[in-house]
């Protein structure tokens, strides 16, 4: 049915019941299917700053700790589809604007079929231009489901 299942994390609730739905599919699927999870981050640009109360003076200082929080999220999620029987799990980390940052990973490594959460923790840019998972399923390739 599917052999390449991506799932965009945030560490959401909604994001972690689409790995729990990624994870039923990919059983289903049988052997051959690989479960491909990604944490996006975002680096704080200019455009964001200047509507926050932060400004900091090492913009290097904050990618860091995105990245390092990113890494924290996609391992926990790793490790929970492990325990709820995943296998051929992969975990990756990428920076850039969220949905269109699914679109690359899921065309670059020929994902068959995105699962992902409704609602995530989103950002400022999601609250005033729509949300991330309407934004891909507009731009999909490949079908995407929608967990709540």
């Amino acid at each position: 049915m599917f052999e390449r299942i991506i799932v965009p994390i945030d560490g959401s609730p909604c994001s972690l019941n689409a790995l729990e739905k990624a994870v039923e599919l990919q059983k289903l699927c049988g052997l051959d299917c690989v479960l491909k999870i990604i944490c996006i981050y975002r680096h704080q640009g200019a455009r964001e700053a200047s509507v926050s109360m932060v400004r900091p003076s090492t913009p290097d200082v904050i990618d860091k700790s995105l990245s390092l929080h990113a890494r924290e999220v996609v391992q926990d999620a790793k490790n929970r589809a492990f325990e709820m029987g995943g296998r051929n799990v992969t975990a990756h980390v990428m920076q850039g604007p969220t949905a269109r940052t699914i679109m690359r990973f899921a065309s670059e490594h020929q994902g068959d079929l995105i699962v992902m959460g409704g609602r995530g923790y989103g950002d400022l840019e999601a609250l005033l231009l729509g949300s991330v998972s309407h934004k891909v399923t507009s731009l999909a390739h490949c079908p995407v489901m929608i967990v709540r």
